[in-house]
């Protein structure tokens, strides 16, 4: 496989939040700490945490906290992760900038994602997305989550875009398996935990090492 392929430019971008366009890394693993602690689950690895992030709250907080406990431990965490969720916040390499391209050559766009819809919406204005992709939706917004087709079909309708000449980029087997369940390309940025060796083999169309070399990838 070429370092860089050349890709077919999109008709519609359905972007990852967490991994792909920001890292929130240390925020959240803090915040899952915190809770998990307070919450007689022990000291978590915080690599476990890593790892396991891109899919719902309560699948990360389950490898810690019993089934009784789930709701309060994700009740601590939404009112945790608020007050911390800035601290080392980084704006990964080239998404800004990818997401401006794409918005100049009118490719339509949407950032969705299982963090709680309201801290997205902060982040990406915080982050600067919101200028150029308007609609965020994450955890809560509906009653669906990642991979669940019914969320990819939803966000497809919210900007009047059809599965066809639509890709999804994120950096985690579970953007893998969300776009490919709704028969999307995923490509894969191997700017969160996984490689990119681990998103090829779990299905991923192309998986680049950043988004520069997707924004060079696509042309734009």
């Amino acid at each position: 496989m070429p370092l860089t392929p050349t890709l077919s430019r999109p008709k519609a971008i359905l972007w990852d939040m967490d991994g792909t366009l920001i890292d929130q890394t240390a925020a959240i693993i803090r915040a899952y700490g915190d809770v998990i602690e307070a919450m007689g689950g022990g000291i978590p690895d915080p690599e476990v945490i890593r790892r396991s992030l891109g899919g719902p709250m309560a699948s990360t907080m389950a490898l810690f906290i019993d089934d009784a406990g789930l709701d309060e431990a994700a009740k601590r965490f939404r009112l945790r992760f608020p007050e911390i969720m800035f601290d080392g916040l980084i704006i990964l390499p080239g998404g800004l900038e990818l997401i401006e391209s794409a918005n100049k050559a009118n490719i339509a766009q949407v950032i969705f994602t299982n963090k709680h819809g309201d801290t997205a919406r902060r982040v990406s204005e915080y982050a600067g997305f919101s200028k150029y992709i308007p609609i965020c939706i994450g955890n809560t917004d509906t009653d669906w989550h990642k991979p669940q087709v019914e969320l990819t079909r939803y966000v497809l309708d919210q900007i009047n875009a059809s599965a066809t000449g639509a890709c999804m980029i994120g950096d985690s087997p579970t953007d893998i398996e969300t776009a490919h369940n709704a028969g999307l390309p995923c490509y894969g940025i191997a700017t969160g935990a996984h490689s990119t060796d681990e998103m090829l083999a779990a299905g991923a169309e192309a998986a680049f090492s950043s988004l520069v070399e997707l924004k060079a990838a696509f042309g734009l």
